[in-house]
């Protein structure tokens, strides 16, 4: 078994994986809107349904999920064609050993390969390794969006940061 860190797109068995680091981060009620159980089934369907511009990535420690990141398409508007939006969660387990910047660092790289100029960030303000996560890689806070969404109940704030990982053309 490695220690190395191995990022690869995620494939149907990850979705096991993927939805336990996902419930994981919603528990904290500071990382994500959502709340769980994320069971295989649902996950798998989830990463079948993403289309050809909706990558999903897996990292791997010794052989197991720790991580796993996305880019989404940020509107269906054709102007916004260039424009995802990115997330990166990463397991309690292994937080703190700069897997969610090889995360996002790979998603850079990789984001114009899929026709993608700029990455948005949506970060609840509580979720401070997320924000130093986006911040360490670049990208700059554009604002606030208000009152965004509801979580439990209570309407929540989300920080937008934005990085461009390509001139437009």
């Amino acid at each position: 078994m490695s220690d190395e860190l191995v990022i690869r797109r995620a494939v149907s068995a990850d979705a096991g994986a993927i939805g336990q680091i996902y419930d994981e981060a919603a528990a904290t009620g500071t990382a994500t809107f959502a709340t769980g159980p994320h069971p295989a089934a649902e996950r798998r369907a989830w990463l079948a349904a993403r289309g050809e511009r909706a990558p999903v990535w897996c990292a791997e420690l010794g052989g197991a999920v720790v991580a796993w990141s996305a880019l989404a398409p940020f509107s269906h508007r054709t102007w916004y064609a260039g424009v995802a939006e990115y997330t990166v969660y990463v397991a309690e387990a292994v937080h703190g050993r700069g897997i969610g910047g090889a995360m996002l660092r790979a998603m850079i790289r990789e984001a114009p390969s899929f026709g993608y100029w700029k990455l948005v960030g949506m970060i609840l303000p509580e979720n401070a390794a997320g924000l130093a996560l986006a911040r360490g890689a670049g990208f700059r806070e554009v604002g606030t969006h208000r009152a965004h969404g509801r979580r439990d109940g209570e309407w929540r704030d989300v920080t937008i940061l934005e990085r461009h990982v390509e001139q437009p053309a």
